[in-house]
């Protein structure tokens, strides 16, 4: 992997999520580059390049963040918020996936700058309009 490859950035605690995303990033035919952290505190240290994730060339800052809510460590609110908080990384498109439906989470997420907010598991076309709408790099 190379820094100048499109990277997708799962924060999943769930393998058989993960492995539902993966299966509709195959079906969707997305090529992006996935790498998977199983906590909060795991998916701030990736983006800020922190330990295990200070090489760039194998761990590149993500094109797109799909963020669970339900994390250990830091939940997804709270790596959101640090996201939204960085002058590298504020911009960076991030997507909450979760099992909540719930409107009180809707609403903290937009209050926090979520760009997307999906119920699992993702369909392969909600995954194509996303990555459709990111930004060239």
């Amino acid at each position: 992997m190379s820094a100048h490859t499109a990277t997708l950035l799962l924060v999943e605690d769930n393998e058989d999520d993960v492995f539902a995303m993966q299966r509709a990033l195959r079906k969707a035919q997305i090529t992006l580059a996935l790498q998977v952290v199983n906590d909060g505190q795991k998916a701030v240290d990736y983006i800020s390049g922190n330990g295990q994730y200070a090489d760039r060339n194998y761990y590149p800052l993500p094109s797109l963040v799909f963020l669970d809510l339900k994390l250990p460590y830091l939940d997804g609110f709270e790596v959101l918020a640090w996201i939204r908080e960085q002058s590298g990384a504020r911009d960076l498109p991030v997507v909450i996936l979760t099992s909540s439906g719930e409107e009180t989470d809707r609403a903290r997420a937009s209050i926090l700058g979520v760009n997307r907010y999906l119920v699992k598991p993702p369909e392969p076309q909600q995954l194509n309009v996303i990555v459709k709408e990111l930004p060239a790099r």
